[in-house]
């Protein structure tokens, strides 16, 4: 019975007559072993609870964001490749582009040259052809005309002499005329 007296006055330190706590329990120096105890226990509990279940699967995440991450940089690196080749492709085929455009508008320029050489060419045969047709016209109608002056010319000398109450043979008034045209 010494026992449960010694265990009821250590109770009685912290708790008064009525059973209630004296102060604050947890600063109780007669319950802190006890507080201890199971301190410890409630640690070890949690430090096997988070090595063993929380902490695995903490690092099975981060290594999968990990392995996310190194995967989604090794990707980006080879669509970065990838659009560095594509941008080599679209300069290249646009440099073939320009290079095809300039000689297409170059031989159309050619032949645009060609056909206007030829259309001049034809036209100036056929201004030639004119002016040599104009030129004949104008020759006949010079010769006509030349003829047509000697002839006038011979009436006129002839009506001139008739007027002025002369008379001259045709042979004289045709040579006389004929002397005067040439010069």
């Amino acid at each position: 019975m010494a026992t449960e007296t010694h265990g009821a006055e250590a109770v009685s330190a912290c708790v008064d007559s009525h059973g209630s706590a004296v102060g604050m329990p947890q600063l109780c120096g007669d319950w802190i072993g006890n507080q201890v105890f199971w301190l410890i226990i409630t640690l070890v509990v949690i430090y096997f609870i988070l090595a063993r279940v929380a902490l695995p699967r903490i690092a099975s995440v981060l290594a999968e964001r990990q392995g996310t991450i190194t995967n989604d940089i090794a990707a980006a690196e080879e669509l970065k490749v990838k659009a560095q080749e594509a941008e080599a492709a679209y300069e290249k085929a646009l440099a073939d582009a320009r290079t095809e455009a300039q000689a297409i508008a170059q031989k159309t320029r050619d032949e645009i040259k060609a056909d206007l050489d030829d259309a001049l060419a034809k036209a100036d045969a056929e201004i030639s052809a004119k002016a040599a047709e104009s030129e004949k016209a104008i020759a006949e109608i010079r010769a006509s005309a030349v003829a047509n002056v000697e002839v006038v010319a011979k009436d006129t000398a002839a009506a001139i002499v008739a007027a002025l109450g002369m008379s001259a043979d045709d042979a004289a008034i045709n040579a006389a005329v004929d002397s005067q045209l040439k010069g």
